[in-house]
């Protein structure tokens, strides 16, 4: 029998109705293959709530003790979870991620899994058990508990999928799968049956809350298949797997809205070779992601540099740039919290020309403004008012015929 690993968001997971509903559901999973690992996030707002605590006690929490905080929410739930899988009669254990032998670099809050020791989770199996890991969280050099990020147990399930030979690992959550986009925003989004590792990791890295990226990027080079399900319908959902299709007939597949960006500009800076280096060498230090990037052209030896980043690290990145300016001896710094990012994706777009006159031809006749641009081989991302964000959404779901899949 091949190992199943299925992950439970929070709201999956947000009483102890839902957690029993989860057990059941489990249980029958593990009728069809003799080994279950399930990793669980927080219940409910958990997290949400314990973030609120840290911040009232203190405004600079240490970020050990914040990640020795947070991760307690998915401990509560993963003891729930076995308490209710061995109250229907079958055996189950609980894990943390240490116990799991998941283990991090020695960074807090946004740290990354380097290796898994499986042997605690195997001898679990041997014994017949249903194993229930603690999703988001691992263990240190230090022997510290760390975090891996929001939206990080999808990860963590991932990993353990590779790690335990798993083909498939089958995440739950509170929408029955991928859409075209956002459905709560566009209500004609369409389920897509199957999505690319590409395309998914776009889409999850542009705004797309279905799936942490981490998770997808894992998924691809462990050739492990995403399974997105609805923790509430037992429909099959929506999978994500390598491309097979020779050609491509769609040249959009989705579109997406990040709405919690944050532009920063750093003014009259010297125009000499290094100094973007030094800038965003700064930002990386700090662990800060840089999205978009524009430099103006230069005028009497000097030019501006704008760069986008999560409004999470605004005021950390603007500290940063406000440093780096005075060292470089730069005019100044602005930042602008009022921004949103859409964009759209599609692996065939490499093949047809004119997705990127579209986009830019139906914001503008819409009287949308683009404040930048950035692009790859399949995507298309435009910097915009925020005011304007879900409206250009709408339009660019429509314009591409996305409701028609």
């Amino acid at each position: 029998m091949t190992v199943l690993v299925q992950k439970f968001g929070g709201s999956s997971l947000g009483s102890t109705e839902r957690i029993r509903a989860v057990a059941s559901r489990v249980i029958e999973s593990k009728l069809k293959h003799q080994d279950i690992v399930v990793v669980v996030s927080a219940m409910g707002d958990t997290t949400d709530d314990l973030i609120k605590l840290a911040r009232e006690v203190s405004d600079h929490p240490s970020p050990r003790e914040y990640d020795a905080l947070i991760s307690t929410g998915e401990n509560i739930a993963a003891a729930l979870v076995a308490m209710a899988i061995e109250a229907q009669g079958v055996p189950a254990v609980s894990l943390t991620g240490p116990q799991a032998g998941i283990y991090t670099e020695n960074l807090y809050s946004k740290a990354k899994i380097t290796k898994v020791d499986p042997s605690r989770i195997m001898s679990e199996l041997d014994a017949g058990k249903v194993v229930v890991v603690t999703g988001f969280q691992g263990i240190n050099d230090l022997n510290d508990v760390t975090t891996i990020g929001r939206g990080g147990s999808d990860t963590s399930a991932v990993v353990l999928a590779a790690t335990l030979g798993a083909p498939v690992c089958e995440i739950y959550t509170d929408v029955d799968g991928v859409y075209t986009t956002d459905p709560r925003i566009v209500p004609e989004a369409c389920k897509l049956e199957e999505i690319s590792y590409d395309e998914m990791l776009e889409l999850a890295s542009l705004g797309a809350k279905v799936l942490h990226p981490r998770s997808v990027e894992c998924a691809k080079e462990n050739r492990v298949q995403i399974h997105v399900r609805s923790s509430f319908k037992p429909d099959t959902g929506t999978i994500v797997k390598e491309d097979s299709q020779m050609e491509v007939n769609r040249p959009v597949t989705g579109a997406t809205l990040n709405e919690e960006e944050a532009l920063i500009t750093i003014q009259k800076l010297q125009d000499r070779p290094g100094v973007a280096g030094q800038v965003f060498t700064r930002l990386a230090e700090s662990s800060i992601n840089v999205d978009m990037i524009i430099q103006s052209a230069e005028e009497d030896q000097v030019n501006d540099i704008t760069f986008t980043v999560h409004q999470n690290d605004l005021k950390a990145a603007t500290l940063i740039s406000q440093e780096v300016a005075r060292d470089l001896g730069a005019k100044a710094v602005k930042f602008d919290e009022s921004i949103a990012k859409v964009s759209i994706v599609g692996v065939g777009m490499i093949s047809k020309p004119g997705i990127a006159a579209k986009m830019f031809r139906v914001l503008a006749e819409n009287s949308i403004n683009i404040k930048l641009i950035s692009t790859s081989e399949i995507k298309i991302s435009c910097a915009i008012d925020q005011k304007d964000a879900r409206r250009a959404l709408r339009l660019l779901h429509h314009a591409f015929e996305l409701d028609k899949h």
